[in-house]
């Protein structure tokens, strides 16, 4: 599997883009603004797109997307999303007041654009002998992140946003590998009580839910807000000595 960096941020600016993971150059996991790093004939392979939550921050650019290459994608591009994922995006982008409802464009029958509900514990097999298992996670709207592995063992998770919660440890710890963690950590200490109230982690908080974890694999943060990127990683480091910790900044491939 190759995963690629395409947004990691918690806000934008120059060189910063929100989230969005690229799996194989068919699959992506969020939508954010990352997406725009992607090229023309990039964007038209994808088939597949798994959606943690409907935050802007992490489907902003699946309208866009859909619009710039309508004629190049297989089609159709399928969206696998919580229910309420899915509602929110009907009701509020594709409505035909913010964005032309593409799930009956060109037509109804032959969309480019398809939704699929996915439930919690779901795994979804796609080609290759990959496989995606949605976890729930705890957030200000239901929200999951995902673990996804292939044919030959290797397996990788991707937290979404999140506060402290047990199910998505638990269900790590459920099975028999983890070769790498994407995880958030939006905000400082010093934002310790925004991030209670917005339900993300803090240092201290994600160095408490890092103690569940039974695997060792290679951690990566993500959803690092602008300006504070480096006091989130300093204060992660100092808390979590005996982990290799590492920051994600854009732009990086893992392959497993």
């Amino acid at each position: 599997m190759e995963i690629r960096v395409l947004g990691c941020s918690g806000g934008i600016g120059v060189g910063r883009h929100t989230t969005a993971l690229g799996l194989d150059g068919d699959v992506l996991i969020d939508c954010g603004s990352g997406v725009g790093e992607l090229s023309g004939a990039q964007m038209g392979a994808l088939r597949h797109v798994f959606l943690t939550h409907s935050h802007l921050d992490h489907t902003a650019f699946l309208p866009l997307l859909v619009d710039s290459v309508f004629d190049r994608l297989q089609r159709p591009l399928i969206v696998h999303a919580l229910p309420q994922t899915i509602q929110a995006l009907r009701e509020h982008i594709f409505n035909w007041v913010v964005w032309p409802d593409f799930t009956t464009l060109p037509t109804p029958d032959d969309p480019v654009l398809a939704f699929r509900p996915m439930e919690p514990g779901e795994v979804v097999e796609l080609e290759g002998g990959r496989t995606v298992e949605m976890i729930p996670v705890a957030h200000t709207v239901p929200t999951v992140g995902y673990r996804i592995a292939d044919a030959h063992g290797h397996a990788w998770a991707f937290s979404g946003d999140t506060g402290p919660n047990d199910t998505f440890w638990d269900t790590l710890n459920a099975r028999d590998r983890l070769d790498l963690l994407i995880v958030e950590c939006a905000f400082s200490e010093q934002q310790a009580a925004l991030a209670g109230l917005s339900r993300h982690y803090c240092p201290s908080r994600l160095a408490h839910d890092l103690g569940k974890l039974r695997h060792r694999p290679r951690i990566v943060l993500s959803h690092l807000k602008p300006g504070a990127e480096d006091t989130i990683y300093r204060e992660c480091r100092a808390r979590l000595p005996h982990l290799n910790l590492e920051r994600l900044r854009g732009g990086e491939i893992f392959r497993l």
